[in-house]
């Protein structure tokens, strides 16, 4: 399998996950969790050039920012 297909299911999995965190209310996993997926779509949108799949989930990485920094201070 090549790697970009295995980080583009190892980050669907995160996204997913930190979904189902996020409906069952489990608080900061969820963040790590889906946040780490993003990450890694971001990643693999850059490496594929493509770019819907770059500004979709790159322009969540801010947005992810403020959670961790609402859970740091």
């Amino acid at each position: 399998m090549p790697k970009i297909v295995f980080l583009k299911w190892i980050s669907t999995s995160l996204v997913l996950s930190g979904i189902l965190l996020t409906n069952l209310n489990i608080f900061p996993l969820n963040i790590f969790l889906h946040g780490g997926g993003v990450i890694g779509w971001t990643i693999s949108g850059y490496l594929s050039k493509d770019k819907a799949i770059l500004i979709n989930f790159g322009l969540q990485i801010p947005l992810f920012c403020i959670g961790f920094l609402q859970l740091i201070l």
